[in-house]
């Protein structure tokens, strides 16, 4: 029967419940417009019908194409009131009445599953170890039903808006995984260019202060790689490469690995792995704000801006000080507030950003995929490239959180140094060594915060990766070569960040540590898709 121009199919009323029915209408093609030769275009799949719930004119929401997908796979997930409405509009075919019969059909379906899985409930608590015990009489199936969370109905659209709108944890994941994979990256170099040019209209751009032991120093804003090179390359990369990987595993990644693994229980759902991480978010989000943002601006620009000096090295923030005709102390205060408030939300994301590394490898390990999965699953190298590619790209992000660090501890270095700029620093540190003189000794000693929440950032920045490491070799042995290879590049920048100014030298360190991460990011296999290439080439041959 043809309605609309679609293949109609009436509320057959035979007692199924929601999968079996759905499977029905589904293998059959219910709703779907004729094709060409006036037959029956074919199944559905999860792709075309989300696309046709998407396409009613009155659902303005949509349909996410991860619930669309549980509807097809072997399990006891329902559906919810909302896409039963649309579902039945599908299978109507967009006729009124059909469309209620349908609604009506789908319904009573829905009610038969959660009563198939009231009994399943009521069968596992007569275990064999309590026969005796029979159900509780006081409390009729309606009643628990109505009390009790059903895991097998889809949350409400509404409910996932409210809990959206106060939500700290969905709202960063939104940041990351929504719109253009562009925006956040482009609004960090922006601000950082922004603040750059602000920078050069108050004249701070590249200022020279004479020290009290005669040693000029520049401290322009345009000269600390920390305020320059951190936030217009290294943490717009940062970002790109977590909102890449995070949208290959949210669309990709986790739906293939899904359909291998046999477990189906709530705790794969996405959302609600990034809500359990809210407390998580919550606490950076107060560290970064009211710690690394406002109580560090008061206690190295405020206070020292205020009372003239402190035990701090003088740096563009605390320019006016030293040299009041370049700045004055109410515009120093003013830029500096600004910039610090850039710096602790950009820090913030940044941290945010690592959360979300380590829910999707949290994901990975919820959805279930063990060595028994491996060798259930239809192809093995594609789960194997699947979690590798996911591996590959945190030991990426790693990398850049290590640069960052490396590029704070440098800065921080340079100021309590006697060099002029930091590129002389580097510079006669690598004269130095070579021609094997010691390093002149600086007689002042200044407190460096810096120092500390650099540490922050490399430490957690590892933490993340080794957490995923851990993780992947308990899949299989096949993770342990490319794990090792990318834990010593790990291990060679933590060294590097920990030797900057350490001993006369360090720039060579410095060097052959920079040199192996551009390496590293270009080439997160590190020579082993090439050496596959060429090792198939000879097996060819």
């Amino acid at each position: 029967m043809f309605q609309n121009g679609k293949l109609f199919l009436p509320p057959p009323n035979d007692g199924s419940d929601w999968k079996e029915l759905f499977k029905k209408l589904a293998a059959v093609g219910a709703g779907r417009a004729l094709g060409e030769d006036g037959f029956p275009a074919g199944p559905w799949t999860p792709e075309l019908l989300a696309e046709a719930i998407s396409q009613i004119d009155s659902n303005r929401a949509g349909v996410d194409l991860r619930t669309v997908q549980l509807w097809f796979q072997e399990n006891d997930r329902g559906i919810s009131a909302a896409n039963i409405r649309w579902l039945a509009r599908v299978f109507g075919c967009d006729d009124p009445e059909a469309t209620a019969a349908w609604q009506v059909e789908l319904s009573a379906a829905q009610a038969r599953l959660q009563a198939k899985r009231r009994e399943a409930k009521k069968a596992d608590s007569r275990a064999p170890e309590r026969p005796d015990l029979p159900p509780d009489p006081k409390v009729d199936d309606e009643q628990s039903s109505s009390v009790e969370p059903t895991p097998d109905a889809e949350p409400e659209p509404n409910a996932d808006r409210k809990k959206q709108r106060i939500s700290l944890a969905r709202r960063s994941e939104t940041l990351f995984n929504g719109g253009s994979p562009l925006n956040l990256p482009a609004a960090v170099f922006a601000g950082a260019s922004a603040l750059g040019f602000l920078s050069y209209i108050l004249g701070i751009h590249s200022a020279v202060y004479l020290r009290a032991d005669n040693v000029a120093k520049e401290v322009g804003f345009l000269w600390a790689p920390n305020w320059t090179f951190l936030f217009m390359v290294l943490l717009p990369l940062f970002f790109a490469l977590v909102t890449e990987l995070l949208a290959f595993w949210t669309r990709e990644g986790r739906v293939k690995l899904w359909t291998w693994s046999d477990t189906t229980t709530s705790h794969d759902d996405w959302a609600r792995n990034v809500e359990g991480a809210s407390f998580s978010y919550w606490a950076v989000f107060l560290i970064c704000v009211l710690f690394a943002g406002v109580f560090q601006w008061i206690g190295v620009c405020l206070i020292p801006l205020l009372e003239g000096g402190a035990d701090y090295a003088t740096s563009w923030g605390t320019l006016a000080i030293v040299r009041p005709e370049v700045i004055s102390v109410p515009v120093s205060i003013g830029f500096t507030a600004l910039a610090y408030l850039y710096m602790c939300l950009c820090f913030y994301l940044f941290f945010a950003g690592l959360i979300l590394l380590h829910t999707m490898i949290h994901d990975l390990r919820r959805i279930g995929l063990d060595a028994t999965v491996l060798q259930q699953a239809g192809s093995q190298d594609e789960v194997y490239e699947l979690c590798l590619r996911l591996m590959r790209g945190i030991f990426r992000c790693t990398i850049l959180g290590l640069l960052v660090a490396l590029c704070m501890k440098a800065q921080s270095s340079y100021l309590t140094s006697n060099a002029k700029n930091i590129l002389d620093w580097l510079a006669g540190d690598l004269s130095s060594a070579l021609a094997g003189r010691d390093g002149a000794s600086n007689g002042f000693h200044y407190r460096m915060p810096t120092h500390y929440s650099s540490l922050l950032v490399a430490l957690s920045t590892i933490v993340v990766f080794v957490y995923g490491s851990i993780c992947l070799r308990g899949i299989g042995t096949r993770f342990h070569k490319p794990l090792w290879k990318m834990a010593a590049v790990v291990t060679l920048l933590f060294a590097t960040y920990l030797l900057v100014d350490a001993f006369v030298g360090f720039s060579i360190v410095l060097g052959i540590g920079v040199f192996v991460a551009v390496f590293s990011l270009v080439d997160p296999g590190l020579g082993s898709r090439r050496s596959n290439e060429i090792g198939s080439r000879q097996i060819v041959s």
